[in-house]
């Protein structure tokens, strides 16, 4: 990664002083405030049971969960949650929701039926149909969603649920730079644009599953790893507005906005239904590994929580659903397909992805293959490396201290460690706040590769840094 190019003292500056404005605005930092949600998916044959997969999600800071159906195990388990639920529709049922009748029967059964207890507060209509190549099950889209609609609407449920459809990126033409972002020609007016008038008219969001994955695969030369895992120095320009991208996430999000209005709506909201990087590939799926996984989704919670909206939509704050909640051994495909997941199909995180609060409880606990923890040995810390990159510092802070949950007030001005008011100090104190409270395991510091263990106690003057044993 390319080093910074500004001083020290502006580097500092620079992370002092947006630190402290996310500790003492309140901007969106907290899971309270602003939920990432996760796809739960159940192609699997050794997943724990949606009993434990409660308990896991409780234990963490996943706010919402998206489904591909409506399982009905799952949503009588979780009723009284408080978890909102987004059910799923197979794109095998699509068609024979153009019939009202069935569809008002889908909506009583699915949706009706356990309300109020499941907090169901939307419907996905199948998955990427648009780029299915299938016309027929295209054609039926926008009439099978009307009808579960007018359905929500004689239950005086429409206010409640949103009805939409997930896309795949597939659906633009032109995603590069963002502002010419543009749909297909082939489905633009004869199939995107009832979509996005039904969206308009109802007060849905577009859904779209937006991978840099898949385009750091397909082109790992001139693709850049660290815009694509929110770690860039420097922006991408877009000539044509001038607004400056660092990571990928961003562009392709304003891609979709720009083909929006390009098509007259651009005041329809998008939900990123499924966004990840998986931890494991085949040999020739570049990039997919544990490393690039955790930095990915880690780094997307940061962002995502920070409340800031895209460069273009900059006050529009981008919802997330990661995909995908565990890793699935029957998904078909590359290898890539079965490794997506935040957690194993017994409940035990794949990497560190700052999203567990506490050991779940009843979802399995760290196997023996796991690297060994400090909890109950000697006296750590967990401290910046030496001759980090700024920018990588400066995002392991706002990580911590954000939906990390270290307690970052002793590095504000009047705090007392604020002096040294250095990047790697004010990083160092951070980094063990956040690993002394998530167990002092050693993937509890890591932070893009930017910090250590330590035996030797940071703590100087006034300023002592958290031992837990």
């Amino acid at each position: 990664m390319a080093m910074l190019k500004e001083s020290f003292t502006n580097s500092c500056c620079i992370a002092i002083c947006l630190t402290s404005f996310m500790l003492f605005t309140g901007v969106s930092i907290s899971f309270a405030q602003y939920r990432i949600g996760a796809n739960y998916g159940q192609i699997a044959n050794n997943l724990i049971p949606p009993g434990e997969v409660l308990k896991l999600i409780k234990s963490s800071s996943i706010g919402k969960v998206k489904l591909y159906n409506a399982d009905p195990g799952i949503l009588r388990t979780f009723a009284g949650s408080n978890i909102p639920i987004v059910v799923g529709i197979g794109n095998e049922i699509i068609s024979s929701l153009t019939d009202p009748s069935v569809a008002q029967k889908w909506v009583d059964q699915n949706v009706a039926a356990y309300l109020p207890g499941t907090p169901i507060s939307g419907i996905a209509v199948g998955n990427e149909v648009l780029t299915s190549n299938d016309a027929q099950l295209s054609s039926h889209l926008v009439p099978a969603m009307k009808n579960l609609h007018t359905a929500l609407i004689y239950l005086g449920l429409d206010e409640r649920l949103k009805v939409s459809t997930p896309h795949s990126l597939g659906v633009l033409s032109i995603s590069y730079p963002p502002s010419a972002g543009s749909f297909r020609s082939d489905i633009a007016t004869s199939a995107m644009k009832p979509v996005l008038d039904f969206l308009s008219r109802t007060g849905s969001a577009f859904m779209v599953n937006a991978y840099p994955f898949f385009a750091y695969k397909s082109n790992p030369t001139n693709v850049s790893l660290d815009y694509c895992l929110f770690r860039a120095a420097t922006g991408i320009t877009d000539p044509n507005t001038n607004l400056i991208y660092t990571n990928m996430l961003d562009a392709m999000v304003d891609a979709v906005y720009s083909a929006m209005d390009s098509l007259g709506y651009n005041g329809v909201g998008i939900v990123v239904s499924e966004t990840g990087w998986p931890s494991s590939g085949d040999e020739n799926e570049t990039g997919a590994s544990v490393e690039n996984a955790m930095s990915y989704n880690r780094n997307l919670i940061a962002h995502l929580s920070s409340g800031k909206g895209t460069p273009l939509k900059p006050d529009a704050s981008t919802e997330a659903f990661i995909f995908a909640l565990f890793n699935e051994n029957q998904k078909s495909g590359p290898s890539s397909e079965r490794n997506y997941g935040l957690f194993t199909p017994s409940g035990l995180p794949v990497y560190d992805a700052g999203l567990v609060r506490s050991s779940p409880s009843a979802a399995g606990s760290p196997s023996s293959q796991a690297p060994e923890s400090n909890s109950s040995h000697e006296a750590a810390w967990c401290i910046a490396k030496n001759e980090t990159d700024a920018s990588v510092l400066l995002s392991g802070i706002n990580f911590a201290c954000g939906v990390g949950g270290a307690d970052c007030s002793a590095i504000q001005s009047s705090g007392s460690c604020y002096d040294p008011p250095t990047l790697a100090s004010h990083a160092s104190y951070a980094y063990n706040d956040y690993y002394q409270k998530r167990g002092r395991n050693p993937w509890n510091c890591d932070f893009d590769g930017t910090a250590v263990v330590s035996t030797t106690d940071p703590s100087y003057g006034s300023c002592q840094y958290l031992l837990k044993r």
